[in-house]
């Protein structure tokens, strides 16, 4: 009886005939492959490229030869393992001796009954052994062949090797293998660069063109540039409709040229008379600029400014607008022409409103025709619709200014009536008690007179120029002719000043700027001459005394010296912002000298000292006004969002209400709330360094911004810090006039309300205002709870009297700050970020 194996002794068996399959198949397989790796290795290097077609087909046939050697040894090595080598492996690999598998299989060769138990007690026993069989993994034992372990060595130089192929893997193969069609390596490609470069004044960037031809639409005016390199060789041309040019060589193998666009163009590259690439480039024609008015021209609502809307575009950007006068009665007289300012840059479209006035000139009060021409960067023209308009003029109430009036006027409508105007003008000679005896008036009138006897050109203008002088010197008298002068030298010089300060920016030669700033100077100093005589004349009139003869006015003019004297040595040594400064405090000293602020007998530190409190009471006032903002726009906020919420309620109906919402943190009023506290503790501080005290109620209001803050930062409900904010700065700002008052004194002549305008709504001058915090008196008259100005007081609306407008040294400072933003703005080699950064900021600003 045999005994029955183990179970899966069918699969072990099988399993270990493929192990001894593996074992025998490998040893002879490893030369195979040996052979293979060594020719993909030489072909994947591309070595058979650079053999003769003889020799390379010897390479292959030994090649050949060697693998069919290899696998003959390899197929004769070779045979299918039968079941009893299955059973020894498995044996082997399980440690089992005296051939338990064979055991099983076999039977005794008698039927003797005690042999048998014998043999089933011993097959038993093999069984048992036989439980735990092993397949084992595979040995061919190719490293007691392989030493050296060159298999390794070539799988890594297999994989170099087609790294170093890449793409060419297959075509490199492909060669290797098939001698008769392998061909040398191509030569160099020749590599093609062609570009537009559009004009300059268009600001586009370069087109770049296909290097195969194509086609493509450019700015008229626009140059072709191309480059050929990658071949030596003849010199490549370029035909177009103008002809045919020769790139020009740049080395032996490198060639440029360029091309200008006058027309459309089919351009055709050609290389030894072969066509390397072919382009169709049509122009884009540059149309000319459009200038409109959005809105009619008209008269300023106040003053006698004239309101010009205008609105100019380009395709590629305005570069200059201006309007043109032209009189209706005299349509060929030469026009009035004048620049209206574009934003920086060359706008593709603007939009403003110019207000030129122009009340002294010789057609106002005359009907003209308004057009407005704007430019673009080729110097094409654009001009809008003429519109009709009567320039705004001058009224005047002396009536012997009214008569010179209307006789410059009418030469301006009649210049060949100029005997009709001499015989007016010799009436008015006649009559000297019109114009008060006055020997400057009779002088000028006979001048004129003598003008317009005169037949060359220019003498009309010249008498109408004088008859104009002479108006003004009759209705405002010495006086307003040397402010209005003052006042040009003053915007001359600043003009001045800026020329050299750009100058310097630009890194340029700045001696002529210099210089003209120098004789700007020079003028001022004469204006303010004349000026002071001018003051002191009228003084002279209306109290009987000199200006001259005041220590006050002597200390002035000494002041006054020594700051122009300071001005020039900052031209001179090239120190511009300087020569600014000075200039704006020169201003702000003639200013408080027009005004009458000077104080007799007054000491000039103490009241600059007092000045000084004056501004910050200002500076309180201002602050006041802002949190009154902040205040009105918060509520606004909030109202906003119950009626947003009250409409939501509504809609979705009492039974579903809506969901509370969430705080949302107010980043902006925070900021605003946070500047606004930095310039308060500012403020304290140079005012504790003026006086030596700061107000407890300025710490209060520090206090209670904080709070705003906070609550701003957190989307909540800061009304009342602020209102808080506000009624201490109010209670602030009293004990800052009066703790002013106290120290330094009241101005000589001055009583209770004739204080400076900042005073009287600080202070309060009524005993209920001393009293802290009461009824609506303690706010000042023409206010409301909260210390705002009301919007209308009096019958007449407000207009801004608190508002704190900025110093000359200010706006000079925020007008170089614009300047250099726009400076760095037109540098387009910075960084994308910070070009981003200073649009955002001039957008703003």
């Amino acid at each position: 009886m045999t005994q029955a194996g183990p179970p899966g002794l069918r699969v072990r068996r099988l399993l270990a005939r493929a192990a001894l399959g593996w074992e025998l198949l490998w040893p002879g397989a490893w030369p195979v492959l040996a052979v293979l790796g060594v020719f993909l290795l030489l072909a994947l290097l591309g070595l058979p490229a650079f053999l003769p077609p003889w020799l390379h087909s010897l390479g292959l046939l030994a090649f050949a030869a060697s693998l069919a050697l290899v696998l003959r040894r390899a197929w004769q090595g070779w045979r299918i393992p039968d079941a009893q080598a299955a059973e020894r492996r498995l044996e082997r690999a399980s440690g089992l001796s005296h051939r338990p598998l064979s055991v099983m299989a076999d039977r005794p060769a008698g039927n003797d009954p005690l042999a048998m138990a014998i043999w089933q007690a011993h097959q038993a026993r093999m069984a048992a052994r036989i439980r735990q069989l092993r397949v084992d993994l595979p040995r061919p034992g190719l490293a007691a062949r392989d030493k050296r372990a060159l298999r390794a060595g070539m799988a890594v130089a297999l994989i170099a090797a087609f790294g170093i192929a890449g793409d060419a893997a297959p075509e490199r193969l492909r060669r290797a293998i098939l001698p008769g069609f392998a061909k040398p390596e191509p030569a160099a490609a020749q590599r093609i660069e062609a570009w537009v470069t559009p004009p300059a004044y268009t600001g586009a960037p370069p087109i770049f063109l296909s290097a195969s031809g194509g086609q493509a639409t450019v700015p008229a005016g626009s140059r072709m540039k191309l480059t050929l390199s990658g071949r030596p060789g003849t010199a490549p041309e370029l035909t177009g409709p103008a002809g045919t040019i020769t790139l020009q060589g740049l080395d032996a193998s490198s060639f440029a040229g360029e091309l200008p666009l006058t027309a459309p163009a089919r351009l055709t590259l050609r290389r030894d008379g072969a066509v390397l690439a072919e382009w169709n480039l049509a122009l884009q024609a540059d149309a000319p600029p459009l200038a409109s008015f959005p809105e009619p021209p008209a008269r300023a609502q106040r003053g006698l400014t004239l309101r010009i809307p205008w609105r100019a575009e380009d395709d590629w950007g305005v570069h200059s607008l201006r309007f043109e006068l032209r009189l209706s009665a005299r349509p060929e007289a030469p026009p009035l022409t004048q620049d209206i300012p574009l934003p920086p840059g060359t706008p593709r479209q603007a939009r403003g409103i110019a207000s030129p006035d122009l009340s002294a000139h010789p057609w106002a009060g005359l009907p003209v025709r308004l057009s407005l021409t704007a430019q673009d960067g080729v110097g094409q023209v654009g001009a809008s619709e003429p519109v009709e308009i009567t320039l705004p003029e001058r009224s005047f109430t002396h009536p012997v200014a009214r008569a010179l009036v209307a006789i410059r006027r009418d030469l301006s409508l009649a210049p060949e009536a100029r005997d009709t105007a001499r015989r007016a003008l010799e009436q008015l000679a006649t009559a000297p008690d019109a114009f008060e005896n006055d020997t400057t008036t009779a002088l000028g009138l006979r001048v004129a007179r003598n003008r317009l006897l005169q037949r060359r050109a220019g003498a009309v203008e010249e008498a109408q120029e004088l008859l104009w002088d002479m108006a003004l010197a009759l209705e405002e008298g010495r006086e307003g002719r040397t402010a209005r002068a003052l006042a040009q030298a003053r915007q001359a010089l600043r003009e001045a000043l800026q020329n050299a300060e750009r100058q310097n920016q630009e890194r340029a030669n700045n001696d002529p700027a210099r210089q003209q700033a120098e004789r700007r100077i020079q003028d001022l100093r004469e204006a303010i001459r004349r000026h002071l005589e001018a003051m002191a004349e009228r003084l002279q009139r209306e109290n009987a005394e000199s200006l001259s003869e005041l220590p006050q006015n002597r200390a002035d003019q000494r002041e006054i010296n020594r700051r122009t004297e300071r001005l020039r040595e900052a031209n001179r040594e090239n120190r511009i912002p300087d020569a600014e400064r000075e200039l704006a405090e020169l201003e702000e000293m003639l200013r408080n000298l027009e005004e009458g602020r000077q104080a007799r007998g007054e000491d000039p530190e103490r009241q600059q000292q007092r000045q000084r409190g004056q501004q910050q009471m200002g500076v309180v006032q201002d602050m006041l006004r802002r949190q009154g903002e902040m205040l009105d726009h918060g509520q606004r906020r909030i109202e906003a969002e119950e009626a947003r919420r009250n409409q939501l309620r509504r809609s979705q109906g009492a039974q579903n209400p809506p969901p509370a919402t969430q705080a949302v943190p107010q980043t902006a009023d925070a900021r605003r709330q946070r500047a606004l506290r930095r310039a308060l503790g500012e403020l304290m501080q140079q005012y504790g360094d003026l006086t030596g005290e700061v107000p407890q109620a300025l710490g209060r209001a520090d206090q209670a911004m904080r709070e705003a803050q906070a609550a701003l930062s957190e989307g909540g409900d800061a009304r009342d810090p602020q209102s808080r904010a506000m009624r201490h700065l109010q209670e602030g700002g009293r004990q800052m006039a009066q703790q002013i008052q106290r120290q330094f004194g009241q101005q000589p002549g001055q009583g209770e309300g004739e204080g400076e305008p900042g005073d009287a709504d600080l202070a309060g001058n009524t005993e209920e205002g001393a009293e802290g915090e009461g009824e609506g008196s303690e706010m000042g008259e023409g206010r409301d709870p909260l210390g705002r100005r009301a919007r209308d007081v009096s019958g007449n609306a407000d207009q801004g009297s608190d508002t704190r407008l900025p110093e000359e040294a200010e706006q000079m400072r925020s007008r170089r700050i614009l300047d250099e933003l726009r400076r760095r703005g037109a540098e387009r080699e910075r960084a994308v970020e910070e070009l981003d950064y200073i649009e955002r900021l001039l957008r703003r600003f």
